[in-house]
């Protein structure tokens, strides 16, 4: 399953973007460090259901697949909730060993950040305003940067002598020192071409300012993130302009403004029955009358809702998976003609694969037995026979043939 790490400054409201993310029981509170050990759930990608279809209708009825939500598909990711980043977290401050230990894992960053600028670098409250948000994200990549300087850095002199004695490529030997940050030869060889180092074949004339920049690029390579500009409710529109503009300026990241707290009491008052709403809906209806108080916070969730097209959590987490991680969904079935499994059951499942992945790579990815017997693949709308490197398209559904000898 993908892991997604939810990563930022303590208080910046990580927690509360978690919880209303996946629902899960997690402390929140206005004070910083709440978060010590870092919580995992599941949170959902939201897709629109093939069921829907016409051509598919025919085949299964009106009744749909069965696994849908009013005609969409929520397909599981992980979330990692980690502790709070606060400078000097790479030489221990604060909980940085245990943060920047906890982001190995993660394929993505979502940095938290709060846009209202209600709470200084530390995470303590400050009046609204106070704090400038590009700060956060400056110190934030400083931090990582200086995480991966310090591993490359640590055992750079024997690096340099094994590729000087041994002959072995630097990419290679330092993809191996990374691989627990979750690098890869390529990231380090892209890394390399970026940093203007390629033309420094020796590598004892590589210094610290070389080494310091190749640790961004691997950075830059090997952890995707995106911004998300919390408390958008709250947060001065000035703030939200100079997010979005440090997104456009080269290598920044993509910003999308958010308020946690709007999506967490809406997707609670939908548990309660009390409205209906899907994430990353752009409307909800009551289901019984409201007090007085929640209608006033309802409709101040509307009027956020109105402004940023939604309360852009979910938007956040569909950008990460499908833009980018590059991920596709494909659907695998046992019988072509009546979209199903053995069971009957109508597209049951659902899988995330990067996109270029392959019949077979859907086939290893349903069960290794059945990607080791892969003999060729069907496209179940066209019925067409794919072969082992046909390259899944978003939305495709399979059916896989295979030998159980």
């Amino acid at each position: 399953m993908i892991t997604i790490a939810i990563a930022g400054k303590p208080n910046s409201g990580k927690s509360t973007f978690f919880k209303a993310s996946t629902l899960a029981d997690v402390e929140i509170a206005a004070y910083p460090f709440t978060t010590i050990t870092p919580n995992r759930g599941i949170a959902y990608v939201k897709v629109k259901c093939p069921c829907s279809e016409e051509k598919i209708l025919r085949e299964i009825g009106p009744q749909g697949c069965g696994n849908c939500i009013e005609g969409f598909r929520f397909v599981p990711v992980e979330l990692l909730d980690v502790a709070g980043l606060v400078k000097g977290a790479h030489e221990g401050r604060g909980l940085g060993n245990e943060f920047l230990d906890e982001l190995r894992q993660a394929e993505a960053i979502i940095q938290v950040v709060d846009a209202s600028g209600g709470t200084d670098a530390d995470g303590n409250v400050v009046e609204i305003g106070d704090h400038n948000p590009l700060e956060d994200l400056t110190f934030f990549k400083a931090e990582l940067n200086m995480w991966v300087y310090g591993i490359i850095k640590r055992n750079w002199r024997k690096l340099e002598r094994k590729a000087e004695l041994e002959g072995t490529k630097i990419e290679r030997l330092l993809s191996e020192q990374l691989a627990g940050v979750g690098v890869t030869e390529e990231h380090i060889k892209r890394a390399i071409s970026e940093s203007d180092l390629s033309d420094k074949s020796k590598l004892k004339l590589w210094n610290d300012d070389d080494l310091k920049k190749l640790a961004l690029h691997i950075i830059k390579r090997s952890k995707k993130m995106i911004i998300a500009a919390n408390k958008a409710d709250i947060a001065p529109e000035a703030n939200i302009k100079k997010l979005e503009a440090q997104s456009g300026e080269g290598d920044g990241e993509p910003v999308i403004p958010c308020s946690a707290e709007a999506e967490l009491a809406l997707r609670t008052a939908a548990k309660n029955k009390i409205i209906t709403y899907l994430p990353g809906d752009l409307d909800f209806e009551p289901l019984r009358e409201l007090t007085e108080e929640q209608r006033k916070g309802l409709e101040k969730i509307g009027k956020l809702i109105q402004t940023y097209n939604g309360t852009g959590v979910q938007a956040i987490i569909n950008r990460v998976v499908f833009d980018l991680l590059d991920y596709v969904v494909a659907y695998p079935v046992e019988d072509e003609h009546k979209f199903s499994d053995s069971a009957g059951r109508i597209m049951p499942d659902a899988f995330l694969l990067k996109r270029g992945g392959t019949a077979r790579d859907l086939a290893f990815a349903v069960h290794s037995d059945i990607g080791k017997g892969f003999l060729f693949a069907v496209d179940a709308r066209t019925k067409l026979r794919l072969g082992e490197k046909y390259a899944l398209e978003n939305d495709d559904i399979i059916k896989v043939v295979y030998s159980s000898r």
